[in-house]
This record gives C-alpha cells, sequence and structure tokens, in this order.
C-alpha cells in the first residue's frame, strides 16, 4: 500500500483483542505475564532498593530546593491585562514545502497572497481555511524554495497592524 510516498506493510493480529473478544462472546481471562525482574529478586531485596531508590531521590529534591536561586514573589493581580485574543503558538517544525501563515487580517484573500508568493521560484498554491480569516497555507515544490519564501517574508506586514508569521506545516 502506498501512502505518503512510503510503501507500509499492513500486518493483522493473530487474535482478537479483548474487547472485541467480549463482543464476539469469545472472551476468556489469560494468564497475566510476570515481568522477568521480578522472577529474579526475592521479595525483601525488591523493598530495599525501592527505599534506596527514593531515599535518594528525596536527598536530591532537598538539595536541589535549598541551592536553588531566590526568585522574586509574584502579585496575584497580572502586571498586564490579559489579551482579548490569545496568540496562537505554533512549535517549530522541521522544513516542508507547505508553509502555514498566521496572523493574517481579516481583509486577505487568495489573489492578496498569491500576488505576494509568487515572486518565489517553485510557488505552487495558496489555501484559505473556510471558516478563520487568520490562517492560509502556501505550497511550493520543495522544502528549499519554501524556505526561502518562509526566511524573507517572516513578519512582513499585510496592514499596519498584523505582521504575518510563517512556519513550516506539520508533516
Amino acid at each position: 500500500m502506498l501512502c505518503l510516498l512510503r510503501s507500509q506493510k499492513i500486518q493483522y493480529a493473530k487474535r482478537d483483542s479483548d474487547v472485541i473478544a467480549k463482543i464476539k462472546g469469545t472472551f476468556t481471562e489469560r494468564p497475566k505475564k510476570k515481568r522477568p525482574e521480578e522472577e529474579d529478586e526475592p521479595q525483601g531485596k525488591k523493598k530495599k532498593k525501592l527505599q534506596q531508590k527514593g531515599a535518594v531521590a528525596t536527598l536530591a529534591s532537598q538539595k536541589a530546593l535549598v541551592n536553588a536561586p531566590l526568585k522574586p514573589m509574584q502579585t496575584a493581580v497580572p502586571a498586564h491585562p490579559p489579551a482579548a485574543k490569545a496568540p496562537t503558538v505554533v512549535p517549530e517544525q522541521p522544513p516542508h514545502h507547505i508553509l502555514f501563515l498566521t496572523n493574517l487580517p481579516e481583509e486577505t484573500n487568495e489573489m492578496m497572497l498569491a500576488m505576494l508568493f509568487n515572486q518565489f521560484p517553485g510557488y505552487k498554491e495558496v489555501r484559505l481555511v473556510p471558516g478563520r480569516h487568520d490562517i492560509a497555507f502556501v505550497e511550493f515544490e520543495n522544502e528549499v524554495q519554501s524556505a526561502v519564501a518562509k526566511d524573507t517574508l517572516q513578519s512582513f506586514k499585510l496592514t499596519p497592524t498584523h505582521p504575518m508569521k510563517i512556519f513550516f506545516a506539520k508533516k
């Protein structure tokens, strides 16, 4: 089977899961498997090891608290009032041939973005998300061409109040 230009092999389960077996009415309780470490050690040694690990962890956390730098006290009232709209935080993605645009003004349309991005080689198309005026996707032929456009147009202001934020789309 080809999916995302990679061949994938499908292997079916050898037996039904417990949930499916219960639905079919063929469920039988299976004995639980013991872990190899539980069989090797007697019960007393295992308890001692756990107690030693707990003591070491407690000692380490106490040292960390004692040696931690003092932070100024924070007030219960925030210094700045909360924003009316929380900004979209997108973690940095690995390079991709599709760019994800955020912080677009309401009057943005496909033609505006197409005219902005078609100056870069490899430009394919712009896709706006229905129901969301502030995000869009721009597709290029490869990752290198999209990276050039991203670096060049990062924080480009479509309007004086809306600097465009550009990220690589998720794969």
